[in-house]
């Protein structure tokens, strides 16, 4: 059935949704678990790029300055992050299942879909955070780019209800 199962997590209440439904799946099918999570700005708590009182530089070592926060804010960002998936990975390991994780900047859809085709995945598991009507017409959906392009099978699993 499924050998490899790719989830794709965020650091949101969502993002623990899933995994824990992912792990169980791998756990019931003894299947190889690959944690993904997704450097992207428009991830909850990710550092936003500066822009200038006045949208110009007007100021070029402000703006070294401003821009050298922002580096160190993207490095915690990107600090933070292996820790959370070090952290699930040992969760899905003491539960017995063989686990590997990787964190790539990127959008998330393309990126999701290019690492199970390239680790040979039998299954994704993505969130679905029930945006509709406008909001996914205009933002999109990652799990509808999944849904579209994904080299496999795809679980959506939605946001719980309150």
């Amino acid at each position: 059935m499924f050998h490899k199962i790719l989830v794709a997590i965020d650091r949101s209440p969502l993002g623990e949704h899933i995994f824990g439904k992912a792990l169980a799946l791998a756990k019931a099918l003894e299947a190889e678990l690959m944690i993904l999570h997704v450097l992207s700005a428009d991830e909850s708590g990710s550092p936003q790029i500066p822009v200038s009182a006045t949208g110009l530089m007007t100021n070029l070592t402000l703006e070294a300055a401003t821009f050298e926060i922002y580096q160190k804010q993207w490095q915690e960002f990107e600090a933070q992050g292996l820790a959370f998936l070090q952290s699930h990975t040992q969760i899905a390991t003491e539960a017995g299942v063989k686990t590997e994780f990787t964190q790539t900047p990127g959008y998330p859809g393309r990126v999701i879909c290019e690492l199970a085709k390239n680790w040979s995945s039998d299954l994704i598991v993505v969130g679905r955070r029930g945006t509709s009507g406008l909001s996914e017409l205009f933002l999109g959906s990652v799990s509808n780019y999944v849904l579209h392009h994904a080299p496999c099978e795809v679980l959506v699993v939605h946001a719980p209800q309150p």
